[in-house]
């Protein structure tokens, strides 16, 4: 049977600044809200790689062990904290997964990609 791996995550203030911490991305977009209140979205959003790595440890979880040879990802809307999100894992084929990022909300795609595995 196909992998299908689903949760809902909700993101918040405090992990945009974890992950600026850990990946030394300290964007203002990401970290400063009043900086970020004065751009076109109006408030912080979540670092894309973030997005990626709740998908990641996802399937990591299910499959022990595994390691990446590819992705291909793209951010299409963006993550705001306190607004839930889908998070999507599915095999569509050998070794290949489709991940999603789905705004509860509205539907809005806010990360679409595939991984590959080694």
């Amino acid at each position: 049977m196909p992998l299908h791996v689903e949760a809902v995550w909700t993101p918040t203030q405090d992990e945009f600044d974890r992950f600026a911490r850990i990946s030394g991305d300290d964007n203002p977009i990401h970290v400063d809200p009043a900086f970020s209140a004065r751009t076109r979205f109006g408030r912080t959003v979540s670092h894309g790689m973030l997005i990626y790595s709740k998908l990641w440890a996802m399937l990591c979880t299910s499959l022990p062990g595994v390691r990446q040879a590819h992705q291909t990802m793209m951010f299409p809307n963006p993550c705001f904290t306190g607004e839930p999100v889908e998070l999507t894992v599915e095999e569509i084929g050998t070794r290949r997964f489709a991940m999603k990022a789905l705004r509860q909300a509205d539907g809005a795609e806010l990360l679409v990609g595939e991984t590959e595995l080694a």
